[in-house]
């Protein structure tokens, strides 16, 4: 499958971001990586390049500066990540070889709550979302707002994330799912558990984007 593979800037804050865009590319999916980490979660890269196989274009980008990553205040400011988030969607929705692409939510850990903040507040952007080991519960006044389709994934053994997201399961009010990979942990370390995350996600991402002739 011929890729494009793009180094990016989000111009407002200087983010840096990585983008890789498959041809004929059926959506664009976002990454919102956990707390500590950024645009390199060897994990999120490694489902990255799971989605891509399905033709699904990629951008994982850093949600904070390298300043602003030293101050554990703004790595759990949800709102801020929030929209940051949201900026990114901004700069996709600038690009002429994104524009037309629909776009999904892809979080982990503190960076589900800040999908969801965006998809709450930009409804009509976000076509799907998917959390991974996810802490929605860190966003709980934007869950009944959200109406893009949304899978929630958590490890089986992970049980103080687990009890989180059912709690979050009840109040979204949109289409959703949680997912429990038997055995796994909060960093899906386990053989076969990243890969079950992301045929889970690739599979609800598919489902729920619009048709787009053509592709």
């Amino acid at each position: 499958m011929a890729m494009i593979n793009e180094a990016v800037v989000l111009q407002a804050s200087s983010l840096q971001g990585d983008l890789a865009l498959p041809a004929q590319a059926r959506g664009l999916v976002l990454f919102a990586h956990g707390s500590g980490s950024s645009r390199l979660s060897e994990r999120n890269r490694w489902v990255a390049r799971a989605l891509q196989r399905h033709g699904l274009a990629t951008l994982l980008f850093d949600l904070l500066t390298l300043d602003e990553a030293r101050d554990r205040r703004k790595v759990f400011d949800i709102a801020l990540l929030g929209q940051r988030v949201q900026e990114a969607l901004r700069w996709a929705r600038q690009r002429e070889d994104l524009s037309g692409l629909p776009l999904c939510l892809f979080g982990a850990s503190t960076g589900a709550a800040a999908a969801l903040v965006a998809a709450a507040d930009r409804p009509q952007d976000i076509a799907a979302v998917v959390s991974r080991g996810g802490r929605p519960d860190l966003a709980p006044e934007h869950l009944t707002r959200v109406q893009a389709p949304t899978l929630l994934i958590v490890g089986g053994d992970d049980e103080d994330v687990l009890d989180l997201n059912r709690w979050a399961l009840r109040q979204l009010r949109c289409t959703k799912r949680l997912e429990v990979v038997p055995g796994a942990t909060h960093l899906f370390e386990e053989p076969g558990a990243l890969e079950s995350v992301a045929a889970l996600a690739a599979d609800w991402f598919l489902k729920h984007l619009p048709h787009r002739p053509g592709v």
